[in-house]
This record gives C-alpha cells, structure tokens and sequence, in this order.
C-alpha cells in the first residue's frame, strides 16, 4: 500500500515539476521583444524594398511605399500598375497579375477537366459494366437454350433406339405394360 502512494507522490511531483517548467521557463523564453520593424520609405533601392513583403516599390517616383493592404490592387495615386514592383524587382506589377491570373485559370480548368474525366470514366465503367451483365445473360440463355435443345433431341434418339429395340411399347398408352400381365 505504501508503494503504491509513493508511486503517486512521486508522480505527482514530477507533474507540478513539468508544469512549473512550462510556466516559468518555456513562457519566460518566448517572451522576447522583436525589433520594430523598419519602415518602407527608409528602403532607397528596389532590392531592399521588395525583399519586404508589406514594401512596394514604385519605379516612376523611385521610392518605397507601404502596400496598401486596403484594396487589392495599389490605386493609381499610389503608383500605376505598370510601374510598380512587389515580391521581385524584375516582374511588373502588371504582368505580376495577369501571370497569376493565367496560372490561376490553368489550374481551374485543369481541375475542371479531370472532374470531367474521372465522371465521364466512372459513367463508361458503370454503363460497361451493365453492357457485360447483359451479355453474359445474354449468353447464359443461349447456352441454356441449346443445352435444352440437345436434351431434345437426345430424348428423342434414345427413345427411337428403345421403340427399334421394342423397349418402348406404345407410348401413347402409359398402363399397355400393365395390360399384358
């Protein structure tokens, strides 16, 4: 009985020892001051200013502005479309947006296309499967039917050897066996 309440002593101490770390210790650490981040208009070439992704650089005026995160696209009072430069210096903002968009449309009709595929597929396995069924019903009944027709006709050879051979006596008449007794 002892052990078992060291056990859970032990066990208990280990748990408060745990969560003092994670309190004190982990909290302490991640409790660092980041340096305020450098303003866009301190940037004097685009390499530097683009390397920050809330910077725009604007080659008409050949300043650093911050993005307006308002609006999606920078307005013109800002710098026009086909001047300014954000994420890389060799890509206008412009063309930035249309490559996008391209690449964006790529994707959605690629994506388009395989749904089609993958339905159109599915449909022809789905209608290939009914089309193999009846087929092979098809010739499940065919085969029974010529296997009927060979039990037919092997009836029919048999019961002529029987009538040659007198085996069967009139058949039209099931008691004659009877009647000669």
């Amino acid at each position: 009985m002892s052990s078992l309440k060291e056990q859970r002593t032990w066990t208990s101490v280990f748990c408060v020892a745990v969560l003092v770390y994670v309190i004190f210790i982990n909290f302490g650490e991640c409790q660092t001051t980041t340096p305020a981040p450098q303003a866009c208009s301190t940037f004097t070439n685009c390499g530097s200013c683009v390397s920050h992704s809330r910077c725009l650089w604007c080659f008409a005026s050949n300043n650093c502005t911050e993005y307006p995160v308002r609006w999606l696209l920078p307005p013109a009072s800002v710098c026009q479309l086909s001047q300014a430069r954000w994420g890389v210096c060799w890509l206008n903002f412009e063309a930035l947006i249309i490559t996008m968009a391209v690449l964006g449309g790529i994707i959605l009709i690629s994506i388009m296309v395989c749904c089609c595929c993958c339905c159109c597929r599915c449909k022809r396995r789905s209608s290939g499967l009914d089309r193999d069924e009846e087929r092979l019903t098809r010739r499940r009944e065919e085969i029974k039917q010529r296997s009927e027709e060979r039990k037919v006709e092997r009836k029919a050879r048999h019961d002529e050897i029987r009538r040659k051979y007198g085996l069967l006596s009139d058949s039209d008449h099931p008691y004659g066996k009877f009647e000669n007794e």
